[in-house]
């Protein structure tokens, strides 16, 4: 049984921030971070399957907004290098959330840097700025949604209201840190933010694209290939209905039951495995069990 935990651990870190190192997650012993572990996002931010379904349900609802996919289609490698665009999202996310002060604001700094550099013009003549506040409002609210949804639909669906609240006032940090403004900082005002920028939002052939190559893109190996088909479809599934209408994508309440189940099924298995992903590194950094 060790032999398959460890091996099953192999994978699922391959596929995360942690296989492009540089974070030490255990030192300096003490450090809470930007936010500490009795946060909220240590505990959104800690479950590999949620966070890792949301994320891809981020990516596809990202790519709704001309502008952003714009700066992501002139800028980004993203066709050729999908896991590694997923790992370098995924090590900001951990480092941010995980990782010693100076670590976070390290990783900041540097993503501020590159979005100074990502500009152009869309396709519908708009120039874009990746730093433009409303833009980096959007990336954040698109992927923060994500995640938490997908917290309540796999881990913790008893998660009270006032601490999805506190989980956005948290997170809105980050996203204030890197230039956005105007964040939306509990549930009623990311939904109130989302209906507002609808009427932004457009499903073109790029965007299109972007589901085909998640689609597409090739698995990290033949053990992980089942899993990886099965955490897309849900983050497909994910996606909220107006979302999925744009894509012209329709389930029926059967076939969304199945891949819920899968999922449900599959991430026990994976939270058995994985014991030292970033939350239990940085768990024991803080003097505390992993868990």
């Amino acid at each position: 049984m060790e032999f398959l935990r460890r091996r099953i651990e192999t994978q699922v870190l391959s596929l995360t921030g942690l296989a492009l190192g540089g974070i030490d997650y255990e030192h300096p012993p003490g450090d809470p971070g930007l936010f500490g572990p009795e946060s909220v996002c240590w505990r959104v931010h800690g479950d590999f399957t949620s966070m890792l379904v949301g994320g891809i349900c981020a990516l596809l609802l990202q790519a709704l907004h001309p502008l952003a996919l714009a700066g992501v289609w002139d800028h980004s490698n993203f066709r050729e290098d999908l896991l590694g665009r997923l790992r370098r999202t995924g090590q900001f996310i951990s480092a941010t959330t995980f990782g010693s002060r100076a670590d976070a604001e390290r990783l900041i700094e540097r993503v501020r840097l590159i979005h100074r550099q990502v500009t152009g013009v869309a396709p519908d003549g708009r120039p874009y700025a990746a730093s433009d506040p409303d833009l980096l409002t959007w990336v954040h609210v698109a992927e923060v949604s994500s995640f938490l949804k997908s917290h309540l639909y796999y881990l913790d669906p008893a998660l009270p209201g006032h601490e999805q609240d506190r989980y956005y006032a948290e997170v809105a940090l980050i996203a204030e840190r890197l230039g956005a403004r105007d964040v939306p900082r509990s549930r009623s005002e990311v939904e109130a933010y989302l209906e507002h920028i609808r009427p932004q939002l457009r499903c073109d052939e790029r965007s299109r694209e972007i589901l085909q190559i998640l689609r597409g893109a090739p698995a990290p190996s033949t053990l992980a290939k089942p899993f990886g088909t099965l955490m897309l479809h849900a983050g497909v599934e994910l996606l909220p209905d107006w979302a999925s209408g744009m894509f012209g994508l329709q389930w029926t309440d059967n076939r969304r039951r199945l891949i819920q189940a899968g999922v449900r099924n599959t991430a026990p298995v994976l939270r058995w495995a994985v014991r030292n992903g970033s939350v239990h590194r940085a768990r024991r950094r803080m003097g505390l069990p992993s868990r």
